[in-house]
Order: C-alpha cells, then sequence, then structure tokens
C-alpha cells in the first residue's frame, strides 16, 4: 500500500488467505472392491483357498486374487460363476454387496448420521 498514501485498509475485511477449506468426504468404495471382498469372505468361511474357487470357477488363481483386490472389474457370467463355485447365486451375491455398500455409504456420509429430516408443508 505504500504506493497510494491515501489508501488504508478497512478492519473487518476480507483476510488475506483464504479460510481453510474442509476435508472431503471419504469417497464411496467401488461395486468391484466391495463385490471382491465380499468374495473373499465367502471363499474363507469355506476354508477354500484361492485354487480350490478358482478351479470351480473356471478362472486363475492370479484372475480370482485381482478380483478380490478390487483390481479387475469381472463380466456377469463371470461373477455367476464365482457365486456357484463359492455356493451362492448372482442374485444372493448381488443382494449381499448391495447391502454392504448400503452400510458403507451409510457409515462414510454425516448427513445419514442425523437421522430422519422432518420437511415443511
Amino acid at each position: 500500500m505504500g504506493e497510494y498514501p491515501r489508501l488504508r485498509a478497512i478492519p473487518g475485511g476480507r483476510p488475506d488467505s483464504e479460510p481453510a477449506t474442509p476435508e472431503p468426504a471419504a469417497p464411496e468404495p467401488l461395486w468391484r472392491e466391495v463385490l471382491g471382498q465380499r468374495l473373499r469372505v465367502l471363499r474363507q468361511e469355506q476354508g477354500d483357498t484361492l485354487a480350490d474357487t478358482a478351479r470351480r470357477a473356471g478362472v486363475s488363481p492370479q484372475y480370482l486374487s485381482e478380483i478380490e483386490r478390487g483390481r479387475k472389474e469381472p463380466s456377469s457370467e463371470m461373477i455367476a460363476a464365482l457365486a456357484g463355485a463359492l455356493g451362492t447365486d448372482l442374485g444372493g451375491l448381488t443382494q449381499q454387496v448391495a447391502h454392504e455398500l448400503r452400510t458403507l455409504r451409510t457409515s462414510l456420509s454425516p448427513q445419514r448420521r442425523t437421522g430422519p429430516v422432518l420437511l415443511a408443508a
């Protein structure tokens, strides 16, 4: 402000630095990640190895491992084959994954933790 001697700062004005932005919300998990976790839980509950389940589903253990880690997004036919190899069906597996996604979304969303919202008529 040295070059404009008649200008002066007004108290209560805008701060020189931007206010801190709130931390972004945790990202919602991807379908393939939750699917992979669910497949791994089902396999481990049965005491199966990757090789056992992969052989029954007709895939390589490496590919199944990548699916379980959420790195590959398998086709619906592949998901159905894996579900069958684990003693369930595509519909049941899909319901389990959808339930887990809803549960995770609710736990990540601050708005959903506050309870129902009432709207004025």
